[in-house]
């Protein structure tokens, strides 16, 4: 008796299934078709389309510079646009009169949003229709193709409201962009521009068209890059271990994002040894302030060597204004340049431990700084409440966070790719550096773009940018008295000359 109730049930959710199987398959191949369109944008054709996705967000492609990801919503639908072509003769009116960029701010805007209308109609009657044929063709039944017309025409409702639901303006001005290296500041702009003048998007908008169409016009030249005046910028490296291809990195990413000063967190060499102190050297030709503290792989030798050049600024338990912005620095107490000399008795408590008496130290002077520089990360979380920001290294990895007492902990990965390190894995060791933005005012911190540049070959460049929530943040100061009395440890300072160095460690 049973199975014969099972039966026609069964039938019938198998019925069910089938015909929503079929809605769907139809329904997404009139997506696939039908959410495409070409629009001219200013002198440029844009082409939009919809294309299935796992994660969502809007992908911008401005070849040849690269592309902008950007997380605006959650779904299995992404909005990609694509510059697909460019008219000579409009792009040069473009670039010779300065009155024609002001005036393609709105012509963008309706331009961009007659585009978006007219794709999203396509797309839904092509989703539909589909949907509906291709359930007439399988089933010959047309009670079954308005069912799955509707099963089609619900999904589509559910995922618009995913979409408006999840949808985040803010992916506006955080961008991720992958390209050419040298492009990314034109692309992308400064930290704090697309935020504080959010209205003024769309002149925004008409710049980086006009930007575009500079490059395909003058392919020998590219796009001024004109920073804020009221912003701070500073470039973050560190771990660059003996890397010779590290120097050409920064001097570039310090050139074209026009940085005002470069701090380095430490492990300039592998050894510390005499003969690599000539690796120093370059630092003179970045012509700007170097600012440096000693990690747990440079000797005294090398903290002297850095301090030869002539535009750099050696802290160890120091600190000193430069460029307008309060930098304390301590070089690391450990002399670890390889396995024979690591002192597994230095552990975090210690180092930690001696972070917070040099913070209390500090604190005792009535100086607060608005950069802490740390080598290792566990000893510069000691310094947290007493500035805003502490930068570190030494873990070859990039990461940041936000203490409790509000201090941010931004630990810098390896811009020498690890030095030869980077040959101990599969994979290379990618070359990490960042771009800092300061606010001139307040010296806090607004934003930063992380940028990654893929292993050896720097076949690939990456900027994901990242805004400070709450920049003006208050601390709170940490009262928590060190747990190991700093003296205590016995840390490792002279690297045995009998003993050949074995594996390296960070």
């Amino acid at each position: 008796m049973g199975s014969k109730l099972n039966g026609p049930k069964a039938r019938r959710t198998t019925q069910i299934l089938l015909v929503t199987a079929v809605g769907l398959l139809g329904g997404l191949l009139g997506l696939t078709l039908g959410g495409h369109v070409v629009t001219p944008v200013g002198p440029t054709d844009v082409s939009l389309a919809l294309r299935p996705s796992w994660t969502g967000g809007t992908t911008i492609r401005f070849p040849p510079l690269g592309a902008l990801q950007l997380d605006t919503h959650w779904g299995p639908i992404a909005l990609e646009a694509s510059v697909t072509d460019l008219r000579p003769e409009e792009a040069r009116k473009l670039i010779e009169s300065n009155n024609e960029i002001d005036q393609l701010t709105d012509q963008v805007g309706t331009e961009l949003r007659h585009g978006v209308v007219v794709m999203l109609l396509r797309a839904l009657a092509l989703t539909l229709a589909f949907a509906f044929l291709a359930s007439l063709i399988v089933f010959r039944s047309l009670r079954k193709a308005l069912a799955s017309l509707a099963v089609t025409l619900t999904t589509l409702v559910a995922l618009t409201l995913l979409t408006w639901a999840t949808f985040n303006p803010q992916a506006l001005a955080e961008p991720r962009y992958t390209g050419l290296l040298a492009n990314a500041p034109q692309v992308v702009g400064d930290a704090r521009s697309i935020v504080e003048r959010f209205s003024a998007y769309r002149a925004q908008l008409a710049r980086l068209v006009g930007n575009v169409s500079r490059l395909y016009a003058a392919t020998s030249t590219l796009p001024t890059y004109e920073p804020d005046p009221s912003t701070i910028r500073v470039l973050h490296v560190s771990d660059i271990h003996l890397n010779p291809a590290a120097w050409s990195v920064i001097r570039s990413v310090s050139t074209q994002f026009q940085v005002n000063l470069i701090i380095d967190s430490g492990d300039l060499t592998d050894h510390g040894s005499k003969p690599e102190d000539r690796f120093a050297a370059d630092i003179a030709s970045l012509k700007v302030p170097y600012v440096f503290v000693r990690g747990n792989h440079d000797s005294k030798s090398t903290q002297n060597a850095v301090a030869a050049q002539r535009n750099a600024v050696v802290l160890d338990d120091k600190l000193q204004e430069v460029e307008g912005l309060r930098i304390y620095g301590v070089g690391d107490p450990r002399f670890t340049p390889d396995k024979t000399t690591r002192d597994d008795n230095v552990g975090a408590d210690q180092l930690r431990a001696l972070g917070t008496t040099q913070a209390q130290k500090l604190r005792a002077t009535g100086t607060t700084p608005d950069i802490a520089v740390i080598h290792d990360p566990t000893q510069a979380e000691g310094f947290s409440g007493l500035t805003p920001l502490a930068l570190s290294g030494h873990a070859h990895q990039r990461t940041t966070k936000v203490l409790p007492s509000n201090t941010r902990l931004f630990i810098q990965g390896s811009t020498g790719g690890a030095g030869l390190r980077g040959l101990e894995h599969e994979e290379p060791t990618p070359i990490e550096l960042s771009v800092l933005y300061f606010s001139r005012a307040t010296h806090r911190l607004q934003g930063w773009d992380d940028l990654r540049l893929g292993g050896l070959g720097l076949t690939s460049a990456q900027i994901e940018r990242h805004l400070e929530p709450k920049p003006d943040r208050p601390l709170t100061p940490s009262t928590t008295p060190p747990t190991t009395p700093p003296n205590s440890p016995t840390f490792p300072t002279q690297w045995p000359s009998s003993t050949p160095p074995r594996s390296p460690n960070p």
